[in-house]
């Protein structure tokens, strides 16, 4: 038995026993204690502290962080929404959205308080809050907790300018030595689980944060290899497609540069994106129990992504063959287990007793690579 499955039965066991609160206080002054070792441990290491000044550097000026090109929306349209549909949800949005009702509505005379991790610009939060708003949920807030003041800033300006202060409340920290304050009814993170360092720390103090009794973990985000770059045996078939396409699809928009070979970039070299992407399956299937997890895509995310899908028209009925074709063997590659998925929506919770739905054949185990390798 984890040591987390021991902690979930002791917490059952304090909540039926009304004597969780005085658990609680204990184990707050713990996590202070445990919280100033996290700091110390980073916080005069020359290496992180050049990456947190690439990291507010990279996203300052970014005000639109989850932009795709166009290539991507008819991938998706056509392939991963009628997926997600099967869950009960049709985007990424729509996915926070409609698991948050679900924890609203197991105690809807409550005040709800959620916070989200690496929340950027808020936007997303916002649109969240937004859609709960529509549905006739008022009674919540959500906490954005991000690194850089720049893109708080912003989400405390969007926030006045859609008259939404109260449900949107901006907090300037870093995740990789965070510790709750408060019991969460929810933890959030959209696509901010691979910029973290302190995988094991944060991750742990998610499982202490989250309510006992319906808390959960919800998130969006990377799960492939760290940098974002492929394992061998998923490379080995984006080359393969690579070598098909004429040099005017193999220009990088991000990167600004002409790939005619294919270049297998560690995105983390500098900064944080991806620094430990493949680490985020294990350590979360160590700590919690899968709710919900649906799994996707790999071969095919080069050729969608913001770095070279600008290449590719809509319009062209190449273009969308070769899509098509591409994504046909990145699914049976998948579904075989001869490579990974390296996307996911999931929720978890600290509750091994509920029955986790997943994608048949693709559950939280089969889809975790099991070598240890960078």
């Amino acid at each position: 038995m984890s040591s987390h499955r021991f902690t979930y039965i002791v917490r059952s066991i304090l909540v039926a026993t009304g004597t969780l609160d005085v658990a609680r206080k204990i184990r707050s002054k713990l996590g202070r204690q445990l919280s100033r070792k996290a700091e110390k441990l980073i916080e005069n290491d020359p290496e992180y502290l050049a990456r947190v000044a690439a990291e507010i550097s990279t996203f300052e000026n970014d005000e639109v962080v989850h932009d795709l090109p166009s290539i991507f929306h008819y991938w998706s349209n056509k392939y991963l929404l009628p997926t997600i549909q099967t869950f009960g949800f049709a985007h990424p949005d729509d996915f926070f959205i409609k698991q948050l009702v679900k924890v609203i509505d197991t105690d809807p005379a409550e005040r709800v308080v959620f916070i989200s991790i690496g929340a950027g610009n808020c936007d997303t939060e916002l649109r969240v809050a937004q859609g709960l708003i529509a549905l006739g949920y008022d009674n919540f807030s959500i906490e954005c907790l991000d690194l850089n003041p720049t893109m708080l800033a912003r989400g405390r300006d969007l926030a006045r300018e859609h008259g939404m202060e109260r449900h949107i409340i901006p907090v300037e920290g870093d995740f990789n030595k965070w510790k709750a304050a408060r019991p969460y009814h929810a933890v959030l993170a959209n696509q901010s689980l691979h910029h973290v360092l302190q995988l094991e720390y944060l991750f742990d103090a998610i499982f202490d944060a989250i309510k006992p009794v319906n808390g959960v973990l919800i998130t969006s985000d990377m799960i492939g290899r760290n940098g974002h770059r492929r394992w061998p045996e998923a490379l080995s078939i984006v080359e393969e497609y690579w070598s098909e396409l004429p040099s005017k699809y193999k220009y990088n928009h991000q990167l600004k540069r002409q790939e005619d070979v294919f270049v297998n970039w560690d995105c983390a070299t500098d900064g944080f994106e991806g620094i430990r992407a493949q680490d985020i399956m294990p350590l979360l299937s160590e700590r919690f129990h899968f709710d919900l997890f649906v799994p996707f895509a790999n071969v095919i995310t080069p050729f969608i992504d913001r770095g070279f899908g600008h290449n590719f028209d809509v319009r062209s009925q190449f273009d969308l063959l070769f899509i098509d074709r591409v994504h046909s063997r990145d699914e049976s590659e998948i579904r075989a287990g001869r490579i990974g998925p390296t996307q996911m929506f999931a929720v978890l919770s600290a509750d091994w007793t509920r029955p986790t739905q997943c994608i048949e054949g693709l559950s939280p185990e089969f889809c975790t690579r099991k070598v240890d390798s960078s």
